[in-house]
């Protein structure tokens, strides 16, 4: 369950990861039962002890605060792969929803269960599941709370493999983070902030953007390499300069 030292936690791993230059993808995955139960509720249980205004308010600031934690996948420079198998409940899906590239064991099982607790969800999933799926699937989701499998998740484009158990999961993210680790890291990460551009304001500016952004960023060493690897038949090796 994430109480709030994991968000905390969370935040400060995604920005330290930002700022490593050695980091050039991120996998995302759990040690325990499940990848996650989702929020804790005792824990956010005590968040809602003042009915006043004040209490209200210090809600709102708290909301934003955990918001923040899961931007930081989002606002990451390194893509970020989530792995993820068994329950991925609630606030699991906000996570999800601000990764990069998503994995799942067969046996995985996503909810918008805030739903279903008369909660909205409030961390990202609102705003972010419909650039996945589609407004059609986002909305049955989100509007019953239901549960939906790994291969449902599969069709509708919010997981992009499915794996038979846990082992063969990390293997598969394992085998993509080295992949995406192998091209040149300063075009990745550009491609993921043109992505996230484009999506929050719209093809014209994004196309705008990229321009610019191609014009500042393509004449690189990385570049030199890629053609002189191509005209040696070799393998490059990018060094993100």
């Amino acid at each position: 369950a994430m109480d709030m030292a994991f968000f905390d936690k969370l935040k400060a791993h995604f920005i330290a990861l930002d700022q490593d230059p050695g980091v050039r993808v991120v996998v995302l995955s759990a040690e325990g039962k499940s990848f996650t139960a989702g929020l804790d509720l005792v824990a956010a249980g005590a968040l809602l002890g003042n009915p006043g205004a004040d209490g209200r308010e210090a809600l709102r600031l708290k909301v934003l605060e955990l918001q923040a934690a899961m931007d930081a996948a989002e606002t990451c420079r390194n893509p970020v792969v989530a792995a993820v198998h068994s329950h991925c409940i609630g606030g699991g899906v906000d996570l999800l929803s601000a990764c990069d590239i998503r994995l799942a064991t067969a046996d995985a099982v996503f909810s918008i269960r805030e739903t279903r607790l008369a909660i909205i969800a409030d961390l990202g999933t609102l705003q972010r599941l419909p650039h996945i799926v589609g407004q059609g699937w986002f909305r049955e989701l989100a509007l019953t709370g239901r549960d939906f499998s790994a291969e449902e998740a599969f069709q509708m484009g919010f997981v992009t493999q499915v794996l038979p158990d846990k082992a063969a999961l990390l293997s598969a993210a394992d085998e993509l983070a080295q992949g995406i680790a192998a091209l040149p890291p300063l075009t990745v990460q550009g491609v993921k902030e043109v992505a996230n551009f484009s999506r929050d304001y719209g093809t014209v500016a994004g196309r705008q953007y990229v321009a610019q952004k191609n014009a500042a960023a393509i004449i690189s060493e990385d570049l030199m390499e890629a053609v002189g690897a191509f005209m040696e038949k070799r393998t490059p090796v990018f060094k993100g300069k």
